[in-house]
């Protein structure tokens, strides 16, 4: 099949499930898709089962699109830009320091936290796996994808202050994430990784896509500014982000961080000093229109990557086990930055709670899953990790607007 034609059938798909979910279902969008996407699985397995081999030609045009690649080299940068573009910078840096513990020390204890405690299950049961790889899981399940409950908080009444830390979290625990994840991978897999190496992994991953970011969103915003033409405008928005994505790939920095610090230039400086009225309206729905489809795009393709999976029935308690696990490492993760940062700062009723239940694990975690090179572990990482992120979106999804009620209607 041609790049057009699985691109054509995707979309086709992701609009059937989008009117069966309007029509019928009657969940959030993003949540309801992959809710459909998953029964249409479910679905196809019966189906194989009883002997109509319908699963083989659904798995091979799932294989051919490379979930992992479309994800973290195609639509993830589009999705963090549209999410940075309309974070208030002044109200960003007033959380942060919440922002920055949570988004890397955070992401690095709940990492060795779940690692931890994923090893010692594994050996409880019998699985020969090595802590190094205990601790590649705990690094691509640990950062946050609340993208899909963000609107939900807004209609549960969430302080201002509390929207600001889940998403600057979110926006930056992806990149910090992404790189503890790789330095990991090379150590379980047997690459050469001295200090030296991992320290210049973080400092150019990191540091370098902070730097691109800047430098990028400095020359958008110069152009931005020498033009009063909203097509223009929105076209240099989207030249920003593909081709800043993928010069960050090919200089070896984090393009996930590079795109968000760039969204967030533009998104406050370019949006105030360089843009008129009318084109900050057609960018903002030409932006909030594409967060939207991808956002349904890559929920209906977690419900449906249920297809390529091989389940052994051992792994259905691991996935069971690693749910309260990595519930309760963002737990400690949170009531700890809460804690000490809570001598010298005040903090909205009930944040642990709310932090610890809307931290959902989303596409992320499973793309990076995929692009795990072939070995015995990789089969339940990839199992465990996806029942992590069904529950994540289904269950933590569909009820942190009513743990967000209630915790407000307690103050």
């Amino acid at each position: 099949m041609s790049a057009y034609d699985s691109i054509a059938l995707l979309l086709t798909l992701s609009a059937l499930l989008a009117y069966v979910n309007y029509r019928w279902v009657k969940l959030p969008m993003t949540i309801g898709v992959m809710a459909v996407g998953l029964l249409l699985s479910l679905g196809l397995i019966a189906l194989d089962a009883a002997g109509m081999d319908l699963r083989t030609p659904a798995r091979t045009f799932l294989a051919g699109l490379h979930f992992d690649k479309v994800l973290m080299h195609g639509m993830l940068s589009y999705l963090l830009f549209a999410g940075a573009l309309h974070i208030n910078l002044d109200d960003l840096a007033r959380e942060k320091t919440v922002v920055g513990v949570m988004a890397s020390v955070g992401i690095a204890l709940s990492t060795f936290l779940v690692g931890t405690a994923m090893y010692g299950l594994t050996q409880l049961v019998g699985i020969e796996v090595s802590y190094l790889y205990c601790l590649v899981f705990g690094a691509l399940i640990s950062p946050t994808d609340p993208i899909a409950v963000l609107g939900i908080l807004k209609t549960a009444g969430t302080p201002k202050s509390l929207e600001t830390k889940i998403a600057g979290e979110s926006l930056f625990n992806d990149g910090i994430g992404v790189v503890i994840f790789l330095v990991l991978v090379e150590l379980a897999t047997g690459q050469e990784a001295s200090f030296g190496h991992i320290v210049k992994l973080f400092a150019v991953e990191g540091l370098g896509g902070v730097a691109l970011g800047m430098v990028l969103g400095l020359c958008t915003y110069r152009l931005l500014r020498d033009v009063d033409n909203y097509q223009v405008e929105v076209l240099l928005t989207l030249a920003l982000v593909g081709g800043g994505y993928a010069l960050a790939m090919k200089l070896h920095t984090s393009g996930p961080i590079a795109v968000v610090v760039a969204g967030l230039f533009i998104g406050n400086h370019g949006r105030q000093f360089a843009m008129s009225a009318k084109t900050r309206e057609h960018l903002d729905g030409f932006w909030e229109l594409v967060d939207e489809i991808l956002n349904v795009v890559l929920f209906v393709l977690i419900g449906l990557e249920l297809l390529v999976l091989d389940f052994e029935p051992i792994y259905f308690g691991l996935g069971l086990a690693a749910i309260v696990i990595v519930l309760l490492a963002r737990l400690i993760a949170v009531s700890s930055t809460v804690t000490v940062l809570r001598f010298n700062r005040q903090f909205s009723p009930h944040v642990i709670r709310i932090l610890t239940w809307g931290g959902i694990r989303g596409g992320i975690s499973v793309a990076l899953a995929l692009s795990l090179p072939p070995s015995s572990a990789r089969d339940w990482i990839l199992a465990v990790t996806y029942q992590v992120v069904i529950f994540s979106i289904l269950v933590q999804g569909l009820t942190i607007k009513k743990v967000a009620a209630a915790a407000n209607s307690t103050v």
